[in-house]
C-alpha cells in the first residue's frame, strides 16, 4: 500500500488530532531517514502505522497480547504501552507488512529497547519530536535532531522520556531502561 492508502486507513481509526500527529511522524521519519541515509519508504510506512492501535479496544488488545504470546509484562503496565506491540501485529496481519525491522519500529516506538536498529530509533525519535508535539524540551530535541549523530540523539530522547516518567511518579517499562543502558554502554565502549 502507498502513502495515501495507508493514511486513509489511519484516518478512520483515530481522532483528527492524532491523524495530524501521524502525518507529522511520517514526515519527520522521512527527514530523519534522509539525514541518516536510511530507507525513507520504510520510515514513512512505520511512521504512518505506528499508532494504528492507539485507540483500539483495550479488551481486544489484551486478548491479542495474550493470544499472540507477547511479553506478559505489558499487562502489568499502563495500557498506553499496548498499542505498539499490537500495532505491529495489525501491521503484519492487516497491512501485510513482513519486514521485521519495520515491524519492530512500530512495536518499540513507545518504549525503545536494547539493540535498536537505526529505523527503530528514527521512529521513536520522530514520534517524540514531530512538529505538533508541545512539551518542555521539545525544541532542544528538535535542534539536536539536526546536529547530533543518531545514537546521541536517541540517548537524549530516551533520557528525556525516562526523566519525564520519573518526575510524574510513573513506572518505567524495563525495555526503556534497557534501551538507555544499552546506548550508554555502547557510547562508553567507543571512547
Amino acid at each position: 500500500m502507498g502513502r495515501n492508502e495507508l493514511l486513509a486507513a489511519m484516518k478512520d481509526r483515530m481522532p483528527e488530532r492524532r491523524y495530524i500527529h501521524t502525518i507529522g511522524v511520517a514526515d519527520t521519519a522521512i527527514e530523519l531517514a534522509t539525514r541518516f541515509n536510511l530507507d525513507t519508504k520504510k520510515a514513512e510506512t512505520a511512521g504512518i502505522l505506528h499508532d494504528s492501535c492507539k485507540y483500539a479496544d483495550r479488551v481486544w488488545m489484551k486478548e491479542v497480547i495474550k493470544g499472540e504470546n507477547m511479553n506478559p509484562l505489558l499487562l502489568e503496565y499502563h495500557h498506553e504501552l499496548w498499542h505498539g506491540p499490537v500495532g505491529a501485529y495489525v501491521a503484519q496481519r492487516e497491512f501485510h507488512v513482513e519486514d521485521e525491522d519495520l515491524l519492530n519500529a512500530i512495536r518499540y516506538h513507545t518504549t525503545g529497547r536494547a539493540n535498536m536498529s537505526d529505523l527503530e530509533k528514527i521512529i521513536y525519535i520522530a514520534d517524540m519530536i514531530e512538529p505538533n508535539r508541545q512539551f518542555s524540551g521539545v525544541e532542544e530535541l528538535r535542534k539536536a535532531a539536526q546536529e547530533l549523530p543518531l545514537d546521541e540523539l536517541m540517548s537524549k530522547c530516551i533520557t528525556h522520556s525516562i526523566g519525564f516518567l520519573i518526575s510524574k511518579g510513573q513506572p518505567v517499562f524495563p525495555d526503556s531502561f534497557q534501551c538507555y543502558n544499552d546506548i550508554l554502554q555502547k557510547r562508553r565502549s567507543n571512547i
